[in-house]
């Protein structure tokens, strides 16, 4: 089932358009990446996706029905955003914090206080206050929030910005038990390529375009990064991969030592 579908979005912000006849969508369950430079897209995509942002024309269905025909609580109980950008000066505990989830909720949700905080980790940190987390304990802190919100697609962007590695893989197993355990959706924007295998689907935005979609390994090739990123991938390639040498390899799949590191980590 079909879980997000964008048709023949365009989009601008003022003069000129900015999103161009933008299709993509994103099944049930699916892990989901949208790569590529910043600026190029991906965080307006988000904000489509999610109602916030209206286009031009095209139209955004969540569940099969127009976004717009949910209205606030409605809409809350099925789909999360989290912003690039996020204010962790609350004078809130942690556990009051993640305790907001329950604002579209008439009567208690399935996911409560306690499961929420043992499914994130943050059991030992519930009665912290929000500024003295790491910068991974509190995007935690937002996604456990969205556990009690009820929301089972979850938007993301670029939530592993600015962590260690170390919390890269934390954060990057948690959203995959979420997606194994409970169903739940994500979409994630990222610009990063050593994260790009992590994903089932990967959609690559390029000057506000679709520029390819598919599994990573099938559709990320060299031609691809150079229009993408804009760099010259003989040079790339000396620098970050190993393996095919070929005249061909250009448009052939290659290997990143460092993901191939990650993802022995991650097993």
């Amino acid at each position: 089932m079909v879980a997000l579908d964008l048709k023949n979005i365009h989009f601008s912000y003022g003069k000129g358009s900015f999103i161009h006849d933008l299709t993509m969508t994103a099944d049930e369950g699916g892990f989901i990446g949208l790569i590529g430079v910043n600026g190029s897209g991906k965080s307006t995509v988000l904000k489509l996706a999610a109602g916030i942002l209206k286009p031009q024309s095209g139209a955004v269905d969540l569940r099969g029905r127009p976004i717009g025909c949910y209205k606030g609580k409605e809409r809350a109980r099925l789909i999360s955003y989290l912003p690039q950008i996020l204010s962790f000066n609350i004078p809130l505990r942690v556990k009051e914090f993640i305790a907001m989830g329950f604002y579209p909720h008439d009567r208690l949700p399935g996911t409560s206080l306690d499961d929420a905080l043992e499914i994130t980790g943050l059991q030992g940190k519930k009665n912290s206050y929000m500024a003295e987390l790491s910068g991974g304990e509190r995007k935690r802190a937002y996604i456990a929030m969205t556990l009690i919100q009820g929301a089972d697609i979850l938007l993301m962007d670029e939530p592993l910005a600015n962590l260690d590695i170390k919390y890269q893989i934390e954060l990057i197993k948690l959203l995959r038990t979420l997606k194994d355990e409970k169903g739940i959706t994500v979409i994630m924007a990222l610009h990063d390529i050593n994260m790009m295998f992590q994903f089932d689907v990967l959609h690559v935005i390029n000057r506000g375009q679709l520029a390819a979609s598919g599994a990573p390994r099938e559709i990320m090739t060299g031609e691809l990064l150079e229009k993408t990123f804009d760099i010259d991938f003989k040079t790339f390639k000396k620098m970050y991969f190993f393996g095919q040498s070929d005249k061909n390899s250009k448009n052939r799949y290659f290997s990143l030592r460092d993901v191939s590191i990650f993802h022995r980590t991650m097993e």
